[in-house]
């Protein structure tokens, strides 16, 4: 017996055993979860927001979780007026200069590694970026400032600069080796039929194709540098070059801290990485999936 098209166009009914339909059954324990975890996130933004628009007193006379019932902005002024500007730039520079010149290498040394010719050479150099990913910076201290003071370049922002382009290396060249292993090799096959070079083949084809996992990678090396706290304090000891998560001693005294002031220079720092994650979100997921999805 046939089904009439009324009959084929409605939704089948899936049934268990017993042959009532099935219903999806809820995930109480995964929700519940998920509550609890909003809540460990959200509860200390909320205690830095607020406690940032209280005076140091009411900070210790009052419940920490409850709002001030007079906020005000001296803890923001008072940050901006301890040379935040100059530190902010500090950070600019140091992100910058460490980001670019990270990204553009770990490309082009990912597409030599996918697609060069001398295999054997280019598989020894994948695992030596590789073991990169198992050398912790926290191991590496002492070696980089003898080297840092070897070359005469203790106390500048390339001394931040430099190390911070060799620990984003390793990780950069992972994510975009796995992104140009996907394009297809009939491109580049037919590329090069067309009497391409490498070096355009690299920029006119690699490049577009793999743009997602390069932002990844930019994002991802911008927000670790920006709040790289060790270098800093290892490397530099001149106030003039300090970075923003070191100018947060600023507003520690011999005997005591001021909380308020601290944390508003957390939420001002904060700022430009809620910016980048806001515009970046979706490829910095994207491609960190994507890039380990084998």
């Amino acid at each position: 017996m046939t089904a009439t098209p009324t009959e084929a166009r409605q939704p089948r009914k899936t049934t268990g055993r017993t042959g009532r339909p099935r219903s999806r059954r809820r995930n109480w324990a995964g929700g519940l979860a998920g509550w609890i975890w909003l809540v460990i996130v959200v509860v200390p933004l909320y205690w830095t927001l607020i406690t940032s628009l209280k005076t140091q007193s009411r900070y210790y006379a009052t419940n920490p979780l409850m709002p001030s019932a007079a906020p005000t902005l001296d803890n923001y002024r008072l940050v901006i007026e301890s040379d935040f500007l100059r530190y902010f730039v500090n950070s600019i520079v140091v992100t910058a200069g460490a980001v670019a010149p990270a990204v553009v290498f770990s490309f082009m040394a990912a597409y030599a590694i996918v697609r060069g010719r001398h295999m054997r050479s280019l598989r020894a150099i994948n695992r030596l970026f590789l073991l990169g990913l198992a050398i912790p910076l926290q191991a590496t201290v002492i070696p980089i400032y003898l080297i840092i003071i070897k070359l005469h370049l203790y106390d500048s922002l390339l001394a931040l600069i430099l190390p911070s382009i060799a620990f984003a290396v390793p990780l950069s060249v992972l994510v975009l080796a796995n992104f140009i292993r996907d394009v297809p090799k009939e491109l580049f096959d037919s590329m090069r039929v067309d009497g391409a070079t490498e070096w355009t083949t690299l920029w006119r084809l690699a490049a577009p194709l793999t743009r997602p996992a390069i932002l990844t990678v930019t994002i991802f090396n911008a927000l670790t540098i920006w709040n790289g706290f060790l270098l800093p304090l290892i490397l530099t000891q001149s106030p003039e070059r300090r970075t923003l998560p070191l100018a947060l001693w600023t507003f520690q005294g011999q005997y005591g801290v001021n909380v308020p002031a601290i944390l508003a220079a957390v939420v001002l720092t904060t700022l430009p990485l809620l910016v980048l994650y806001a515009f970046g979100r979706r490829q910095l997921l994207s491609g960190l999936t994507a890039g380990f999805s084998r």
